[in-house]
């Protein structure tokens, strides 16, 4: 059945990085780095914000998700800048007839706060995709493993319009 008389779609998504044992490594969140915290293991900067949003919007439009269109096996994006891999993800939606009318994500995480760095993280995504992009920071209150702060994970809820 095809899609073509739906106005919208929405995409959900989930991610999860575990911490980086590379003590060089440092944390990226939603384009912005936080010099003094551990960084996330993954091929890429491991910036988990940008790749849920990423995985929201190709959900959203059936294009796939993130490690389909930018695998881990691919060596020149061995630490690539994943705002720009959503910037080229948010290409492929349009490219495809849609474009993002907003993104909603929630961050996992008790360190480090977001509060101070929020609005920053906002513009980078939302630069990059061309619509509005929230961030919500979520504590854990120290339960399980990322209380214990092993790791960070995100969600995320797009909408796309024709």
């Amino acid at each position: 059945m095809s899609d073509d008389h739906v106005p919208f779609r929405v995409g959900q998504a989930f991610d999860i990085h575990a911490r980086s044992d590379d003590p060089d490594r440092r944390l990226v969140l939603g384009g912005v780095t936080f010099p003094d915290v551990a960084g996330l293991a993954g091929h890429s900067d491991a910036d988990v914000v940008a790749h849920v949003c990423a995985d929201a919007i190709l959900g959203a439009c059936g294009l796939g998700d993130i490690g389909q269109m930018f695998p881990d096996t691919d060596a020149d994006l061995a630490g690539a800048d994943s705002i720009e891999l959503l910037r080229t993800a948010a290409a492929a939606v349009n490219a495809a007839g849609w474009r993002v009318g907003n993104i909603d994500c929630s961050v996992v995480l008790d360190r480090p706060k977001l509060a101070p760095v929020k609005d920053q993280m906002q513009q980078h995504l939302s630069d990059a995709v061309g619509a509005p992009v929230t961030i919500t920071g979520r504590r854990t209150e120290g339960v399980g493993s990322l209380g214990r702060g092993e790791g960070i994970a995100a969600w995320a809820v797009a909408l796309v319009l024709r």
